[in-house]
């Protein structure tokens, strides 16, 4: 059977799409508007956990964006966009894998709670964990000073896992990248893909890409938007 991306307009499933044009399997993409900011019931109703990324192979429905990647890959990828066992890079290949959802996207999640929280830039907690964020993005940086993709010479599933939060993301938690002229670099790079630009238009096709990875951040996310302005006029 088919694989079946599910994927929430503007949510980190775009890395799945991504993924798939990557790797040139047969597969289609079921898309899901927000509701208005988080996911419509027909899409929490596939899973438990009613969060993104969702796919469907056969009788296997799963969850979670690194286990869909994961199961992806190793199930269809033909050993594609991965770095293998005793290869000379593998850490390095497993920790950028890895990185993504276990530190970078933690970090602007939790920026983007304490903001919308409404808690001041001065307080303790909101400056450090701000902190903690830059020093983060300034580790990435000084990787792609050194090599072309986080994994080394090569593009790989790692590059996938962690572009979201540096584009994408920033529609949410809107931060600069002005900083860091080499994660700067690698987005241009890794975005001119063909795959990259087929799995946007499939995904979400009203961002601009251009918009996505340049420093200044790009617009709020269209849902995001329009919550804020209604608060707004019913003050």
């Amino acid at each position: 059977m088919t694989l079946t991306v599910h994927h929430l307009g503007i949510s980190q499933s775009e890395r799945i799409v991504w993924l798939c044009e990557e790797l040139g399997i047969d597969y289609e993409v079921k898309r899901y508007e927000r509701s208005p900011i988080m996911a419509p019931p027909e899409f929490k109703a596939l899973h438990p956990v009613g969060s993104a990324p969702v796919i469907q192979d056969g009788d296997v429905t799963l969850a979670e964006t690194g286990a869909c990647a994961e199961y992806i890959i190793q199930t269809k990828g033909n050993g594609k966009l991965i770095v293998a066992p005793g290869e000379k890079n593998y850490p390095e290949y497993l920790y950028w894998l890895h990185f993504g959802n276990g530190t970078l996207q933690p970090a602007i999640v939790l920026c983007m709670s304490l903001s919308f929280a409404g808690l001041s830039e001065d307080l303790e907690l909101v400056s450090r964990n701000n902190a903690r964020t830059n020093h983060i993005l300034a580790c990435m940086d000084r990787r792609l000073s050194a090599v072309p993709y986080l994994a080394g010479e090569e593009f790989t599933a790692a590059d996938i896992m962690n572009v979201f939060s540096l584009t994408t993301m920033r529609t949410f938690r809107q931060y600069s990248l002005s900083a860091f002229p080499n994660i700067l670099a690698y987005l241009k790079r890794v975005t001119a893909r063909d795959g990259y630009k087929r799995a946007m238009q499939k995904a979400d096709p009203d961002l601009v890409i251009e918009e996505l990875i340049g420093a200044p951040p790009p617009p709020l996310a269209k849902p995001l938007a329009a919550r804020f302005q209604a608060a707004q006029q019913g003050k």
